[in-house]
């Protein structure tokens, strides 16, 4: 699978999963590819992976892996639930 064709594909998987799953708000927070993007793409050999995130502020993003060998996609989705500051001495 080339890398654009890979992107779109998990651009749309996101979209799927966002608006699938998402409890629904005032308004409603359904999206389309355009507000989601990539944060890092890598392509090994016939393998890729894609770390994405959306312009919901959720705290949502997600990994998609292509494993070429086997012709198979896992999809995950992960919550940043912490960050802080660690000053360098």
């Amino acid at each position: 699978m080339d890398n654009d064709k890979f992107i779109q594909f998990c651009k749309e998987k996101v979209v799927e999963y966002n608006n699938g799953s998402m409890t629904m708000t005032t308004p409603p927070n359904e999206i389309s590819t355009n507000e989601v993007y990539v944060v890092w793409l890598n392509r090994t050999l016939q393998n890729n992976k894609a770390l994405l995130s959306t312009t919901v502020e959720d705290g949502m993003y997600y990994e998609i892996t292509y494993n070429g060998d086997k012709d198979e996609l896992y999809f995950d989705a992960y919550y940043h639930e912490y960050n802080t500051e660690i000053k360098h001495p």
